[in-house]
This record gives C-alpha cells, structure tokens and sequence, in this order.
C-alpha cells in the first residue's frame, strides 16, 4: 500500500505543472457538459430494458438475441473501460469526448434505424465501444479541471447526481417513449443529447498537450479485455443456463485466468495499462471495492422492484418509471449531505455509511411480500437505496481520481469497470438465489405462484444485504486509517 511519501506526493499532484494555477473560468460549463454525456450513457444502461419487448415484436428478435441486446453493450463497454482511459491519455482528453460523443450518437441513430437483429447488435456494440472511450475522459477531465477542495466537492456532487439518476430517469423516459412514440426513440434519444454535450466540449473544455510518454500496452490491454469480457460473458451465462453449465463455468474460469496473467504482466511492464499502484493505494482500492459492492446490491434491487412493480402490482411501463423517482430524490439527498463531507472526514468514514444505507433498503426489500402496497414497502427502498448509492458513488469517483496525476484517466476508468463486473455478478448471482428459492416454496406450496417469486426476491434481497454489510466492514479495513481526506 502507499507510504507516507507517496501521499504526499499524490496531495501535491493535485494541481499538476500543465494546468492553470487559477480555475477556469468555464470550469461549470465543462461539468454541464460532461454531466450531459455521462448521463447519456447512464440512461443508456437502462431505457433499453423497457424497449426490449416492442424491439423484439418489431424486428423478430428470438429470445437468446433479446438478452444480447443486453450482454453485448457491457461485454464491450465493461471490457474496454481501461483500453479507454489510456486511449484518452495517448489522443488529449478533449478529443477522446468529441470521439466518443460522436461515435454514441451514430451508433445510437443506427440502432433507431435497425431493420434486423444483426443491425441492432452491431448498434450496441459501436455503442459498447465509444461509451468505454468517453466515460473515463469525462472523469479525468472533471478530476484536473475542479481541483479546488469546496468546489471538487460540488463538482463531483452534481456529476453524481446525474449519473446516478440515470437509472430511474432511464426506466420512466423508456416507458413513455414506448408507450407513445416507438421503441426507436429509445436509441434516437440520445442524439440530441450527445450533439449537447459536443457543443459544451468544443466551447468549454481546453486542449491538453499529448503527454508524449504514454503508450499503449498491447499485450495488457489484450488481457484486460478478454478477462473482463469472459468474466461479464460467463455472468451473464449464469443467468439462463445455471451455474454448471460449460458455457457460464468456461469463460468464467478463462476470465480469472486471463486476469491474473494480466496483474503479472502489468507488475512486469515498463508502461503498463493499469500501473499497480493505481490499485494499491488505499484509498482507490477502498473506492473500487465500495463501487463493486453498491453496484451488487443495487443493480439487483432494481431488477427486482422493476418485476415487482410491473409484474405483481401491474404497473404500467409509465407507472413503474415514476415509481422509481423516489430514488432519484435520496440519490440527491445523499449527494448533497456527502457533498459537505467530502473536504472533512476520511475516505472509510464516508464510503461505508453509504454501504450500509443500502444494505438497510436491501434488508427492507428482503420482508416485502406479494400484497406489500407501494408507499409503506417499495418506497422506502427506493430512498434508501438512492440515499446510499448518490453517498457511495461520489465519494469513490472523488477519492479514485484524487492526485492520480498522469494516472487520473485510468483510475476513473476503474471505478466503471468495478461497476460493471459487480452488476453483472451480482445480478446473476442474486437472481440465481432468486430462482431456487422461488422454487422450492413452489415445491413446498404448488400453486403460490407470485408469493413464490417475491419469496426468492426475499431471500436475495436479505442476501445481498448481507454481502453488503461484509463490504462495509471490509472497505473500512481497506482503507486505511491515515489516509487522506477526499479533497
């Protein structure tokens, strides 16, 4: 782990020798934009999922190619999060977010325009791709242009508010899209948004001389890739085929392997893709596990509620959608109570009370049965579970890039990669515990049909309270006393 050296060190890279010893005076013109294209992606992640049965009526999508629709869109994005953070150190920040935006837009139009399956998931691909160059240029852009400690603070808190009400946004704005447009605006959305965004970039975001020493790690980020997408792969393999299946233990075990091969040669390389001590500083590595853990519990509780609602009360696709502002409301709670934090107490002391909030809306959920009404049972869930996520996500995204110096993109980048690996294991994860205990109170009362299945959503939601609760302790030992405070 770092030495008091190199916290020193990382402190007074804050403002590094190439940026201007005053702010600049367009800094929240360059947080408007680059909000504007993460929240793009956010909703990306979401608004689909409401849109997937009208895509599937329209272009005839079997239902292996419906979940693709899905899988194929984290395989790249996930897989290529870290390739994308020193892409955007080797080519300028500005230019990997003019990049990127322009590349999502016209993924995002060619996938309105689909007239077959082929056309589609090439589509999310393309999309896959330039999301995993944008994401982290918009973190290190945000990281070096806010290095002010008040104002780093606000900065990340309203960044966090974006990203993290992407997911409710997401689901409401895909429901009326559908509903009352076509499924296709659910990928023409984003068009207008991005072309927002560029315009924000090109007014507001400086030119950052190429650092001239970066250079590209083939052979790491060949490891990186394959491990991560044979990890995300195998994931999502569980989910339909079970956890014996050849095709989920495969790629899974490929996955640990190709990883492993990837930390010895990244301990061994001159220029690595991931430099080593970007993980085991304390405070990053404290960051990354609490990120991987809310995003186990929390992408699950989502998946949950969505068939709660839906399925058992029969909400409409609109109705669920607005169900879910209530987590959009403690998301923001819980940025602003963090926000005011942030520059005072410890990495560990902000990340686990966040962890534990969810865990306590995760344990909630665990005791909602069949006829459990909205406001007395669901509502509380959302909230704690924004109040959670906005106190987590903050936090890491503020302590992750904090004097990461050259690093700054990379270390960004992880904070989305520890995400996505954690979604995908927890949902697949969970909805396996879902699954067997939904049929084995089938088994012991045929004919319970939903109690059954809000049985299984019981048993996971208690479990991944659980897990939480564990990371929370975990990440406090992680951390590290003596580390410094996120400034």
């Amino acid at each position: 782990m770092t030495t008091e050296s190199t916290r020193t060190t990382e402190t007074a890279s804050l403002r590094p020798p190439s940026e201007p010893a005053l702010p600049d005076p367009r800094r929240w013109w360059v947080l408007a934009a680059v909000a504007a294209a993460q929240l793009m992606i956010g909703l990306d992640l979401t608004i689909v999922n409401i849109a997937l049965p009208s895509m599937q009526r329209s272009l005839g999508l079997s239902d292996p190619a419906r979940q693709w629709v899905i899988t194929i869109f984290a395989l790249c994005y996930g897989g290529l999060l870290l390739l994308g953070g020193r892409m955007s150190d080797l080519i300028g920040r500005r230019r990997a977010l003019m990049i990127g935006l322009t590349g999502f837009a016209l993924a995002s139009a060619l996938g309105g325009a689909a007239t077959d399956p082929a056309m589609l998931l090439g589509s999310r691909a393309a999309q896959g791709v330039f999301g995993a160059l944008l994401t982290p240029a918009v973190l290190a852009t945000l990281a070096t242009t806010f290095t002010v400690p008040a104002e780093r603070g606000r900065a990340f808190g309203i960044y966090g508010t974006a990203m993290g009400s992407a997911s409710g946004v997401g689901v409401m704005l895909g429901g009326v899209l559908t509903q009352y447009l076509d499924w296709r605006w659910c990928m023409y959305v984003n068009v207008p948004i991005a072309i927002a965004a560029a315009a924000g970039v090109l007014y507001a975001v400086r030119p950052v001389p190429r650092n001239a020493g970066v250079r590209v790690d083939v052979l790491g980020a060949l490891l990186a890739t394959g491990g991560i997408m044979a990890l995300v792969f195998g994931f999502a393999r569980a989910q339909t085929d079970g956890w014996s299946a050849a095709i989920t233990v495969v790629p899974l075990v490929i996955g640990v392997l190709t990883l492993v091969a990837f930390v010895f040669v990244q301990a061994r390389t001159a220029k690595p893709l991931l430099p080593l001590r970007v993980v085991l500083n304390r405070r990053r590595a404290g960051s990354y596990l609490a990120v991987f853990s809310l995003a186990v519990g929390m992408f699950a509780a989502l998946f949950f509620l969505t068939f709660f609602l839906q399925n058992v009360l029969g909400y409409s696709p609109i109705r669920a959608g607005l169900a879910f502002l209530p987590l959009t409301v403690g998301l923001i709670a819980g940025v602003r109570a963090v926000t005011k934090l942030l520059p005072r107490a410890p990495v560990r002391l902000l990340l686990c009370p966040g962890l534990l909030t969810i865990a306590t809306g995760l344990a909630l959920l665990g005791v909602v049965k069949a006829d459990s009404g909205y406001w007395l049972h669901v509502f509380p869930v959302f909230f704690l579970v924004g109040i959670g996520t906005g106190w987590v996500l903050i936090t890491a995204n503020s302590a992750a890039t904090l004097g990461a110096g050259q690093d700054t993109a990379v270390a960004g980048a992880m904070v989305m990669t520890s995400q996505q690996i954690g979604a995908s294991l927890g949902t697949a994860v969970l909805s396996t515990i879902a699954g067997t205990a939904a049929a084995g109170y089938l088994h012991g009362h045929p004919g319970s049909g939903a109690r059954a299945v809000v049985h299984g959503f019981d048993v996971a939601s208690l479990g991944a309270a659980g897990f939480l609760c564990l990371a929370a302790v975990t990440v406090f030992l992680v951390s590290g006393r003596g580390e410094p405070k996120v400034r």
